[in-house]
């Protein structure tokens, strides 16, 4: 059985939520069971936030979990709260454009990505949270890309739906930069 229990966390505003949305839907658009349940700190733009995504073969238990698997981490703060939690042998994508520390866990996968420089060669920052979310794909085989490019087009719509094609971009990028 393949299940990845995620939580991918950073600043309101970093994209986490959309990265969840994202890889629950393509999980679905993959004829496999997802959950995406989020969660807001106290101010919204800024503040922190983060969410879990289960993507499973199976049907899931439960949405939440407080021990993933996976953790994508999109700022420090976010690496402070969620480091101790990750189970052994567990892997974490770091940011490393904006967290410039390491993680205190020896035990586990550990995958850095200049997401920001990345998605500033692509000519738009915004897009630093699918940079991630592509090196987080490659390592995982959690969703294909061919969900993933669905589910942005079912989420990225009206005026964003110009948008799609520079996100399938920098999910590509994403893919390539890890070795």
């Amino acid at each position: 059985m393949s299940e990845h229990l995620l939580i991918a966390a950073g600043f309101g505003g970093q994209g986490v939520m959309l990265i969840g949305q994202i890889l629950a839907t393509a999980g679905m658009f993959d004829n496999k069971h997802t959950t995406w349940l989020p969660s807001y700190g106290p101010e919204m733009r800024g503040g922190t936030a983060n969410c879990t995504v289960v993507v499973s073969d199976e049907p899931i238990a439960s949405p939440i979990t407080n021990t993933p698997n996976e953790l994508i981490i999109m700022n420090i703060p976010s690496l402070i709260k969620f480091e101790k939690e990750i189970q052994s042998d567990g892997l974490m994508v770091i940011n490393t454009s904006v967290v410039d520390r390491d993680t205190i866990r020896d035990d586990i996968s550990i995958i850095k990505v200049d997401a920001n420089a990345i998605a500033e060669k692509l000519g738009n920052l915004k897009v630093a949270n699918m940079v991630v979310l592509g090196a987080y794909l490659q390592k995982t085989g959690a969703v294909t890309l061919e969900g993933v490019k669905k589910a942005l087009e079912e989420k990225l719509t009206g005026s964003k739906a110009a948008l799609v094609n520079l996100n399938i971009k920098a999910i590509e990028e994403g893919m390539k930069s890890v070795s």
